[in-house]
């Protein structure tokens, strides 16, 4: 008899849900997010004949919202990347996710802040927003290191051409996300807030660039890639 269309039969004792409604779910979430940045955007306040001048003054919020845009777009990568390494879900494993999104919702904030201090604050408050950027990335590195692990202790949760060796050697990239962008705040605080900044534009950079995963041999994670 065929599992029905909530569940799946995993190799395991266990019945496992199925995977469609937490991505749905997980999509609607990053839709929303990312829509909602453009509303820190403002028409500046001008004078007749001086729009280009408040429109180029408003310049670093629209970095802010550049930055956080692709940020978003780089974490639903890596998201849609870590559920094709499951082929069903348990309570557990949704709250993980819960938690993932929760880092996700909260970036909103931080960005504003960020654009804030970037057109109308002094060296003190970007220090400040840029450590609450780097402070929200940094945790939101934590419930991905969750994941890795409750996947690695629960193989029958796994796709079936995704190994063990595979699973721990993800868990590499959540710790590099959080040791590096708290460096960066650290950085941004101590040195120059700008310096910060880049740094944490560097991290998005390298998620972006290993958004598919970390290869444990060569081309592996090509192949199993393409065959999803």
């Amino acid at each position: 008899m065929s599992a029905g269309p909530e569940e799946v039969q995993p190799r395991g004792p266990a019945r496992l849900a199925d995977i469609g409604r937490l991505a749905a779910f997980s999509d609607g979430v990053f839709a929303i997010v990312i829509t909602l940045l453009v509303l820190d955007l403002r028409v500046p306040e001008y004078h007749q004949g001086e729009l280009l001048t408040s429109l180029v003054r408003e310049g670093p919020s629209y970095l802010a919202f550049v930055v956080s845009f692709v940020y978003i777009g780089v974490l639903w990568l890596n998201h849609h990347a870590l559920l094709r390494l499951v082929r069903g879900t348990t309570l557990t494993l949704s709250w993980i996710n819960i938690s993932i999104l929760f880092g996700v919702v909260i970036i909103p904030f931080p960005t504003a802040v960020l654009s804030s201090a970037l057109v109308d604050g002094d060296t003190d408050d970007l220090r400040v927003a840029v450590v609450m950027y780097a402070l929200a990335a940094a945790l939101m590195s934590a419930p991905w290191l969750v994941f890795f692990a409750y996947l690695r202790r629960h193989p029958t949760l796994r796709a079936g051409h995704i190994d063990q060796d595979h699973v721990h050697a993800q868990e590499a990239r959540p710790i590099t996300g959080l040791v590096l962008y708290g460096l960066a705040g650290l950085l941004g605080w101590i040195v120059n807030p700008l310096l910060g900044l880049l740094g944490i534009i560097v991290m998005i950079i390298f998620h972006g660039l290993t958004s598919e995963g970390l290869r444990t041999g060569p081309l592996q994670w090509v192949r199993t890639g393409r065959r999803g």
